[in-house]
């Protein structure tokens, strides 16, 4: 996760609007075009991902969103309780590979990790099978809005201003007053400060999805994974290093593993499945999965992690999409996204021509 360079920490208080629009672009990846929803004379796949580019630069060769992270590796040990909700192999009791992907929000592969509150974490579960269960998951519990069209609103209402080099303040209000759905993000936000590592942040779904049991029945759910490392709250020391988050978690790695448990929560009948914005009561029941544990880490340069598009919708049989919009249109920018930067490494790799 280690940076080039890059602006230092925002600490205005009157920017207040302007954090929160820098946060949320972390949040769930991309989002674009998905039938029923926009039509490809106002709005493509395309259009998001550029727009991503104009909010944080053109830096190719690197994801467009999320692009300053650090692969790891590990496991995950099931201990058999989300089997009698899902049939996928991974909930078998037992210990199931994995590689994941630790990043922090935006385009800037440079960005000072104390610029952004949310972390984000990637994992892809490689069961015996040979089938694969991808999550994206953030620090967040809710996302800030419902709908592809709304997110590429707050995108375009977030882009820096050309002369101050951060969002308009006043763009991103207008937006959040025009989109009252957006209250709950903005309140977690800004009662939760970032964590002080990587390793002692929550991370959650946030979307909804559907586990299939033996029996074929349906069970709509969400997860989360809740870290063993007790919490602690970014200090001003920390924010002064710009990599602080990468170092952190090496160093902890020297002195053993790290550990998440995995939270599986199932919905009860009414809970909505379709809208990101909005959290279930928290007296729905809480499946205790297992433990993902992460054993070493390497840049992402040359980590098991480089090449894997962490699309949420890549799911083994057992696990299935919900009916959230967001889930499709994630799946679509992902893609572009991944396109992109592979086609862009690939030119950077090839020889040159030689001259006649």
């Amino acid at each position: 996760m280690n940076s080039k360079s890059g602006p230092g920490s925002t600490h205005c208080v009157p920017c207040r609007f302007a954090a929160i629009g820098v946060a949320v672009l972390g949040l769930a990846g991309a989002f674009a075009y998905t039938a029923g929803w926009l039509t490809p004379s106002r709005l493509s796949t395309y259009g998001i991902i550029n727009q991503f580019e104009a909010n944080g630069g053109p830096h190719p060769g690197y994801r467009r969103n999320h692009a300053k992270g650090l692969c790891v590796e590990g496991y995950f040990e099931s201990n058999g309780n989300a089997a009698a909700i899902s049939r996928a192999e991974v909930f078998a009791p037992g210990r199931t590979p994995i590689i994941g992907r630790f990043a922090i929000p935006g385009s800037n592969p440079s960005v000072p990790d104390a610029s952004v509150p949310v972390r984000s974490m990637g994992l892809l579960f490689k069961q015996r099978d040979a089938e694969q269960w991808r999550t994206a998951m953030n620090s967040t519990p809710v996302f800030a809005v419902h709908t592809p069209a709304q997110f590429y609103q707050q995108l375009v209402a977030a882009q820096p201003d050309p002369k101050t080099g951060r969002p308009d303040p006043a763009k991103l209000k207008a937006f959040y007053a025009a989109n009252p759905e957006t209250k709950p993000f903005q309140e977690w936000v800004k009662t939760h400060p970032a964590s002080s590592s990587l390793a002692n942040a929550a991370y959650y779904g946030i979307n909804a999805f559907r586990f299939i049991d033996a029996g074929g029945h349906e069970h709509a759910v969400r997860w989360s994974v809740e870290p063993q490392t007790p919490y602690a709250p970014v200090d001003a020391q920390e924010k002064n290093d710009p990599d602080f988050l990468s170092k952190q978690l090496d160093e902890q790695l020297k002195h053993g593993n790290v550990r998440w448990r995995l939270i599986v929560t199932v919905a009860s009948p009414g809970d909505p499945t379709d809208d990101a914005t909005q959290q279930w009561p928290a007296d729905r029941q809480h499946i205790d999965a297992g433990t993902i544990v992460v054993e070493r880490s390497s840049p992402q340069a040359d980590g098991v992690c480089r090449d894997v598009n962490f699309d949420p919708t890549i799911l083994p049989d057992g696990i299935k999409p919900s009916d959230d919009p967001l889930l499709a249109a994630r799946s679509a920018a992902y893609a572009v996204s991944y396109q992109r930067r592979t086609r862009e490494e690939a030119l950077n790799a090839a020889p040159a021509t030689p001259t006649p």
